[in-house]
C-alpha cells in the first residue's frame, strides 16, 4: 500500500519548481507502492533546501539533490520495515573523495553490472578528482573524468548496507546492523601514475572479492 510518511519534511520553499518536479519524477518509480508522490516531492524539496545555498558546483545540484532524497527515503523505509530494493548498497569513504573512494566506486560499479548500488563520499571533499586517478582509470576503460568529490552525509551511511572506509578515521557515523570495513590503502595524492596504478590494482582485487561476497551466486 502506498503511504505518506508521518514524519516527512514540512512544506519547503524552493527556487525552481520545475527542477524539483523532474527530480521527484525520476525517483517516484523506485518508491512506487511504498511512498506517494507527495512524500517523494517533499523529500526532494527538503534535500534541495539543505544543499543549494552551500553547493560549490551548481551544475551538480540536481544529481546531489536526487541522491540525498533517495537515501533519506530508503532510510525512512527501513525504519518502517519496508523493503525497497534487494540490491546491496555500498558506500566508499575516504578523506577527499578524489582518489581511492572514486576508484573503488567506479570499479565496483563496473564489475557489479547493476547487481550493487554504489556511491562514494569524502569527510573533507576536494574540489576535483585527482588527474592521475582519472588517467589510470582510463587505462582500464573507465572514464571518471566527469565525477566530482561529494560530501559525506549521514544519509549516505544510513542508506548503505556496506560502508568501506579508507583512512578517514572516525568521520563515519555508526549505525547498527551495517557492515563496516576499513581498507588500509596508500593515499594517491601527490603520487605519479605508476604508484597510482598499483593502488588501482589493489583496489580492484579488493572490490572483486567484496562483490563475490555480496552476490556470490552471480559473481
Amino acid at each position: 500500500m502506498t503511504t505518506t510518511a508521518n514524519n516527512s519534511p514540512g512544506p519547503a520553499s524552493w527556487k525552481d519548481d520545475t527542477l524539483l518536479d523532474r527530480i521527484a519524477e525520476k525517483l517516484a518509480p523506485t518508491f512506487q507502492g511504498v511512498f506517494g508522490p507527495e512524500t517523494v516531492r517533499a523529500y526532494v524539496a527538503d534535500a534541495y533546501q539543505r544543499i543549494a545555498a552551500e553547493a560549490r558546483i551548481q551544475t551538480y545540484l540536481p544529481i546531489l539533490t536526487g541522491n540525498i532524497a533517495r537515501d533519506s527515503l530508503i532510510r525512512l523505509a527501513k525504519q518502517e520495515n519496508i523493503h525497497v530494493t534487494a540490491v546491496p548498497e555500498v558506500l566508499f569513504v575516504c578523506v577527499h573523495n578524489q582518489g581511492r573512494s572514486q576508484m573503488a566506486a567506479a570499479l565496483l560499479d563496473h564489475h557489479g553490472q547493476g547487481r550493487v548500488h554504489v556511491r562514494s563520499a569524502g569527510s573533507a571533499p576536494a574540489d576535483s578528482v585527482n588527474p592521475a586517478v582519472v588517467e589510470v582509470m582510463a587505462e582500464v576503460g573507465l572514464d571518471i573524468s566527469q565525477e566530482f568529490p561529494k560530501k559525506l552525509l549521514t544519509e549516505d551511511v544510513a542508506a548503505s548496507d556496506v560502508v568501506i572506509t579508507m583512512g578517514c578515521g572516525d568521520a563515519c557515523p555508526i549505525f547498527p546492523g551495517k557492515r563496516y570495513e576499513d581498507w588500509a590503502l596508500t593515499d594517491p595524492s601527490g603520487k605519479g601514475s605508476d604508484a597510482v596504478r598499483a593502488i588501482r590494482d589493489e583496489i580492484d582485487q579488493r572490490v572483486q572479492a567484496l562483490l563475490a561476497d555480496l552476490v556470490p551466486s552471480q559473481a
